[in-house]
């Protein structure tokens, strides 16, 4: 029994510290999709969501999530996370992991919701109205939000089940970044006489490199979500989720080069991260035929979701919106049509949806609405137009370096 909780417990640090490295991946995937003047800005933002989200979580988010007393709405507000008598035993989690392990996969997840947000604002969101919204919204709305389905709340006893966040992370997140950048505006140039414009990011090499890393944490994300090294149900999870991803990434680079007659890297990225969002709600319920099935579908709305962003006027540099949210809720929905546990029904699928759809959205909307009356929320045109990296942090990612010639 001893070796067999040491086991499950290092594999949960393995996989916390794959979440952890998915920051990385966010970070390249942002900079290499907008400009060269905002990479110290994006740069900045992220380092902000992981060390602050941490401690958030340790001060208030953990014990807000978890074990959800009050009436299946709430967890306990207690300060700190001091361990209970059979934290770091075998009794504690069914010796799946301790104590300390389960706050730091955790906390590794509270942070990612921030970071959706960043990508979607990039490039004219003032930084400090960015580092309040991520105070209170992964300090409170997240933590708020996960207490429903696994802290035990009430969606949980209603049966909706989304495995490692596909609603949970992703989508309270999606619904963020929609909000905000509908608040926000489109970046100076986005759209000219009603029709929009490409603006290229700076480094696409880059932006692979953060998709690849952003696969390699999701064994993880996922992973990890098993809450053990059970053989079956983590290897089963493993497959599904890598299935799901190449699935869709190849439908989406085939939907976007039959509508748009090129091979579009980026809708191939997005394709994949798609997939990864859109597997995650039931990777440890599903056969691989499904989970390839489902990647292809989140393949294929990617593309038309991108469409559909611009041509409601929303300005999302980095597709956040489209990758998210939309495969979030398809992610989530697709539980309750193809999981081989009976007891998964579409119904509490919808009203899951439905329910984090309400709660983020006003949540997100008073928070930014609010920002938006108060300090503002959106930089000056000059500021936007010479770079937030110069104006708003006095540096440049990629200095001149000149030898000097004797």
């Amino acid at each position: 029994m001893e070796g067999l909780f040491t086991a499950n417990n290092v594999w949960m640090m393995v996989c916390t510290a794959l979440v952890f490295f998915m920051h990385t991946g966010f970070a390249f995937l942002e900079i290499g999709l907008t400009r060269q003047k905002n990479t110290i800005n994006i740069l900045f933002k992220n380092i902000f969501i992981i060390t602050v989200g941490l401690l958030l979580y340790y001060l208030i988010g953990f014990n807000l999530m978890y074990p959800g007393e009050f009436n299946g709405y709430l967890g306990s507000i207690v300060p700190g996370i001091g361990a209970p008598e059979n934290g770091m035993t075998p009794e504690y989690a069914d010796g799946g992991y301790t104590w300390w392990t389960d706050f730091l996969f955790q906390g590794m997840f509270a942070a990612t919701a921030a970071t959706i947000v960043s990508g979607a604002v990039a490039e004219r969101m003032k930084i400090g109205a960015f580092m309040i919204f991520t105070v209170i919204y992964v300090g409170l709305v997240y933590p708020i939000a996960g207490s429903w389905k696994w802290g035990g709340g009430f969606l949980d006893e209603l049966g909706f089940y989304d495995f490692a966040g596909s609603t949970l992370v992703h989508s309270v997140g999606g619904w963020a970044a929609l909000i905000a950048v509908w608040l926000l505006g489109s970046r100076i140039g986005k759209f000219k006489d009603g029709k929009p414009q490409a603006i290229p990011g700076h480094s696409i090499p880059l932006a692979t490199a953060g998709v690849l890393i952003l696969w390699l944490g999701w064994f993880g994300f996922n992973g990890g979500s098993v809450l053990s090294a059970d053989p079956e149900l983590t290897s089963l999870t493993l497959v599904t989720t890598c299935l799901a991803a190449a699935s869709g990434g190849v439908v989406a680079a085939f939907v976007s080069f039959v509508k748009y007659k090129n091979l579009d890297l980026t809708m191939f990225l997005n394709g994949i991260l798609g997939g990864l969002v859109g597997i995650t709600a039931g990777a440890d319920v599903m056969t691989p035929e499904s989970a390839i099935i489902i990647g292809a579908i989140a393949g294929a709305l990617i593309v038309f979701a991108v469409a559909f962003v611009d041509a409601i006027k929303l300005d999302d540099p980095v597709g956040a919106i489209a990758v998210h949210l939309i495969c979030g809720i398809w992610g989530t929905l697709a539980v309750g049509i193809f999981s081989t546990n009976p007891e998964h029904t579409f119904v509490a699928q919808l009203i899951g949806v439905a329910c984090y759809a309400g709660f983020c959205i006003v949540t997100s909307f008073l928070i930014i609405f609010t920002l938006k009356k108060t300090i503002g929320i959106r930089v000056s045109e000059k500021e936007e137009l010479e770079g937030l990296d110069a104006h708003e942090h006095g540096m440049d990612a990629y200095p001149d370096f000149r030898l000097n010639e004797h």
